[in-house]
Parts: structure tokens; sequence; C-alpha cells
């Protein structure tokens, strides 16, 4: 099989194109689905004058279908002119040479018009996939912090590149290859049988059913290996970004033949499997052959004996050939076809399964916008009975009440697992509390858009990931409308603009992937600069200033505490010192509040769990500060 011989090369390497999430085919979509699937992604492409382009690539592709018949009939018209030809022999080689012509300009046309069809209509199917993999995209960035907590990197952006190219592959051959195949038997059927005999139209729809029955027995056989081939080319890819992206840890564990050994494990895993898929694709390929073959030689039988007894000429019979050489050229490529049908139906399912994923977190229906304080004070929030529980921990939040007045810092202490993190989260919104409310000024967190709450809450992280690009588009990116008097204002007040300046390019500086580039304190003077430039009315510092040195710590306080004015700021911190100033303290434990008050008031309780942690840190600053 020609057809699929080019396509080898997809067997052999990890195509994304042609590797598809391993399971069941009848997990796929029935045909009906995917095809109105896809009819309204094509409908919604916003494709340039799509009503026009599709008549248009249709009319083509079925008109060379058709020539592609008529062909065979003027060569063998013109043999048969010839044969026949009693006359002066300029006239006979005169009409001869005028059925030639005429023979090759029809073939020139039917070689034409599929390939003007793929332009017209690739604007089309251009769009369509672009639809798909933007929709995929942007639902799976709108699905909730447990979707991307579970998911692979690696596997997600892998599935969404093979839904986008199965939408490409279904467009160009189902659109402009076997329905346009299918028209071309029928064409040829009916003209072998009208022009010549019935039992040829017989032969010939006989032959492409043998043909493609076997086919696709064959092709079903052998999609067991491709799933092989596909999962293993799948975990190869995961094993790679996962390590790519984890590079330091790797390197900083001595691992990395380790991680290699892991990679060509995977990798010869997939060698297997493709080459269990490449023998079955030779065994495809020789019983395709053999069945063609059998079927020309018929074919061929036939029309001699109707031209020795004098009802066919010698270019009828070489017309009837020349038709079944044609009716088999597209089906040279149906195994393939078939299988890569198939494969995108999956493709297309595993893509669909991500945008069929419902957020946890979504606008309500009735959002209403979160407006700003009419007055610079920043806003308040309030937790009523905030409940929470994750599917991975043993404990929760609580009934966990309190309130941060505008204008306030409320500081969250507490070891590890207390359940910072999740107030944290659920004051973003990136949770929504399965118990209680948040209340943002007096508004259910449930009840405004989720754009404008963001807009109104800043957070700083304890590790502060980066895009990988300029120093400016990561400050930037909080309002990509800044200017860059602002942008350098909120550099200047975290304490990084004399970083930039020192740099060879200064706020073109790239930070690379996720600012590994940069030290951990860098990166958290550029999540700082990033907060204050979205110039929120709800500060959160989740120890904001963990990875920096004493002195610049420091610094960065006291810009903090003037960045605080005319906001509301949450404060996490596992160091006392640096929220001894703040208006309240809650100190959590097990995902309950224990204990609440001023740092002095706290302090003095001596039985109290702050007290004691209090003392803890202190008693330890004092023994790093005696002599040796």
């Amino acid at each position: 099989m020609r057809g699929e011989r080019a396509g080898r090369r997809g067997d052999s390497v990890a195509k994304a194109a042609q590797a598809g999430t391993p399971g069941p085919v009848a997990d796929g979509p029935p045909a009906w689905r995917a095809l109105g699937d896809l009819i309204r992604l094509v409908g919604r492409s916003n494709a340039p004058q799509l009503r026009l382009r599709l008549i248009a690539a249709i009319g083509m592709t079925l008109g060379g279908k058709g020539l592609g018949v008529l062909g065979p009939l003027v060569l063998g018209a013109a043999v048969n002119h010839l044969a026949a030809g009693q006359g002066a022999a300029v006239a006979v080689g005169m009409g001869f040479a005028g059925f030639a012509v005429g023979w090759a300009f029809v073939r020139l046309l039917s070689a034409i018009a599929p390939n003007a069809s793929d332009v017209v209509f690739a604007p089309v199917r251009s769009a369509a996939q672009r639809r798909a993999a933007t929709e995929t995209f942007a639902h799976a960035l709108s699905l909730s912090l447990n979707f991307h907590q579970t998911k692979r990197s690696g596997s997600l952006s892998r599935t969404m590149d093979r839904g986008a190219r199965a939408v490409d592959f279904l467009l160009r051959i189902l659109a402009f290859n076997l329905i346009p195949t299918g028209v071309e038997l029928v064409l040829a059927a009916g003209v072998l049988a009208g022009r010549y005999d019935w039992r040829f139209g017989a032969v010939a729809v006989a032959v492409v059913a043998i043909y493609s029955a076997s086919t696709f027995a064959l092709a079903n056989w052998r999609l067991e290996h491709r799933r092989e081939m596909n999962a293993a080319d799948t975990e190869a890819a995961g094993v790679s970004v996962d390590a790519l992206l984890n590079y330091e840890t790797v390197k900083s564990f001595g691992a990395e033949a380790r991680a290699a050994g892991a990679y060509d494990r995977a990798l010869g895993d997939y060698t297997r499997a493709a080459l269990k898929a490449n023998s079955s694709l030779a065994m495809l390929n020789i019983m395709q052959a053999v069945i063609m073959n059998i079927g020309l030689a018929v074919m061929a039988v036939m029309a001699g004996f109707e031209a020795a007894a004098g009802r066919m000429g010698p270019g009828d019979v070489m017309a009837a050939v020349l038709i079944m050489i044609s009716l088999y050229a597209p089906l040279n490529i149906l195994g393939f076809a078939y299988r890569e049908i198939r494969q995108s139906f999956i493709d297309m399912e595993e893509m669909s399964k991500v945008t069929r994923q419902t957020p946890q977190v979504a606008d309500a229906a009735d959002a209403v916008s979160l407006p700003r304080p009419a007055d610079a004070r920043g806003a308040a929030l309030a937790f009523e009975h905030v409940g929470f529980r994750h599917d991975a921990r043993a404990n929760g939040l609580e009934d966990v009440s309190f309130i941060a007045p505008p204008g306030t810092t409320t500081a969250l202490v507490g070891p590890s697992g207390s359940g910072k993190s999740t107030i944290v989260k659920l004051a973003l919104r990136l949770l929504d509390p399965q118990e209680g409310r948040v209340l943002i000024d007096g508004l259910d967190a449930r009840q405004v858009t989720q754009a404008s709450l963001r807009a109104a809450v800043a957070l700083v992280p304890q590790d502060v990931a980066l895009f990988n690009d300029s120093i400016r588009a990561n400050i930037g990116f909080a309002r990509p409308d800044a200017d860059d008097a602002a942008i350098w204002a909120a550099a200047e007040a975290a304490e990084l603009a004399n970083f930039i300046r020192e740099l060879p390019e200064g706020m073109e500086t790239r930070v690379g992937e996720r600012g590994l580039k940069l030290s951990g304190g860098e990166r958290q003077r550029v999540g700082i600069a990033r907060a204050l430039l979205a110039d929120p009315c709800i500060l959160i510092l989740d120890e904001a200033t963990s990875a920096l040195d004493s002195r610049t710590e420091a610094a960065i306080q006291k810009t903090l505490r003037k960045a605080r004015t005319g906001r509301t700021t949450l404060v996490v911190a596992h160091r006392l010192s640096t929220i001894a100033d703040a208006d309240q303290i809650l100190v959590l434990k097990a995902g309950r509040i224990v204990e609440r008050g001023a740092h002095h008031e706290l302090v003095a309780h001596l039985g109290g769990e702050y007290a004691a942690l209090w003392r803890k840190q202190t008693r330890g600053a004092r023994t790093e500060r005696q002599p040796v």
C-alpha cells in the first residue's frame, strides 16, 4: 500500500499527529457525534468566505473525480480510432492526436482539481484547527486548581496538540478523500456497466468491497499495536517533560543518568511496539497488493474475451483497465486512512474530555463585578464558618471564622499543614468553601466574577513562578496596559530597580524557564513588583520574603509596610518577627483557629501555641548571636 508506506515514518517516530492516548475504541464517540462536533467546529471557525470556500472545494473535488473516470474513456476512444482508421494516415493520426490531447487535458484537470480544492479549503481547515486548539487551551486554563494539581503537563499538552491535528486530518481525509472516492466508485461502476457490460461494474464493486473489508479487518487487528505504541509515546513524552521541568532537582541529586535511563526505557517500549506495528503494516500492504492485482487480472481477462468476441475494441480494453487502476489509486491509502480516522476520533475524544471537564470554581449566572472601594481604604475580608477538606489530606479547615477590616493586616501562623495555604486559596477563590462563606466587602465571593475578584486581590507566593520572558513582561503581566514608568515604579518599590539596571539587557533580560535564571530572592522581588503593579485592594503575602537575605528583607518589609497603606493585607508567615506589627494574628492548628489577637497579647499568654513558637524562634536567634 503505497499511500501508507509514505506514513511509515510516522510509525517509527513519536509524531504528535499520529500518537493517541491508549484506550478501547469503544471509548471514542459515535461517528455521527464526532462528525457533528466537526461540522459545528467548522461553523464557528470564523474562516474567511466559509460558505463560498466549502461550495467551491466540494465542487472541484467531485469534478476532479468525474474527470478521473472520463479520462480513460477519452484515451480508449483515441486507441479505437487509431485501430479502426481506414482513411489517409494523416487523418487517422490527427484524429488520434486530438483524442490523446483531450485525454491529457482531462487528466490534467483531474489532477489540478483536488490540489486547487485543497488550496481553497486550507484556510477553513486551519481556522477549525486553530479554534479547536484555542477553545481547549482556554478551557484548560479555566479549570479548577484540583485539575491542574493532578494533571501531567506533558500529557495534557500532547492531548491538545493531537486533538487539534485530528481536526485538520479528519476534514482533509473525510471531505476530500474517502467520500469523493465513494462517489468515484459509483461513477466508475456505472460507466463500466453502462458502456460495456454489467459484469464489469459488478467486478469493480466486488473487488473494492473485498479490498475494503479485508483492509478494515486487518487494520482493526493492527490497532492494538498502535495503542501500545501510542501509550509508550505518551509515557516517553511525560518522562522527558517531567525531567526537563524539574531540571534543578535532577541536577542537584546527580540523577541525570537515572532520568536518561527512564527515558531510554520508555523509548525502548515504544520501539518494540513500533516494530510490531511496522510488521503488521507490511502484512497489510502485501494483502492489499494481492487483492488489487487479482482484480486487475480478472478485469483484463474479461475485457480480452470481450475484445476477442468483437464486442470491445482495443481501446475499450485499455479504458476498462485504466478505470480500475485510477479507482485503486485512492484506495492505496485506505488502510492508513481508516486507522488514522479511528485514531483521530480517539484523539478528538481525548481533547473533548478536557473541554467537557466542569470547573469546580465558575462564575455564577448572575455574578456581578466586585466594586472597588470608593476610598483608598482596602476591602474587608471575612470568613464565616468556612470548612474545606482536601481529598489528599486527613484534616481540612473546620469552622474558620475571622474578619480582616479594611486597611488592616491579618497574619496567619501555624505548622505546615495547618490550613494557611487553603485560606489563601479560598481568599483568591482558587477554591470554593464546602461549608460557610468567604465575603469581600460583604459580597459572597461566589456571587462576583472571578475577573473582578482577581483584579482586587493580588498574591505574592512563597515560590514565585515566572514566564520564560523578559523581566518587563513578567512584572507587567499584572497590568498589560501599564507604561514603563509604572513598571519601573513597581520595581523600585520591590527593591529590584538597581539589580535590573546592572543587567546588560536591563528590563529585556529573559528570566528562563519558570524564572530559573534568577535567584530565589530575585524571583520573589519580581513577584512583589508584579503584585504592587496590580494595585490590589487586598494584598496576600505568602512567605513573600522567605528567600531574601536579612538586609534585603528588612528593606522590603519597610516597602511592604508602605504598600499596605490603603490595602487590606493577609500575611502567611513562619518567621514571627515579620508579622509582629500585624493588627491581628490567627494561629492555626489542624485546620482550626486556636488563638487570635495582637502580637503582645499572644506572647503574654505563656501557655499558648504562639508564645511557645515565639520563645523557640527568639531562643534560636540568641543562640546564633552568641560568640563561638
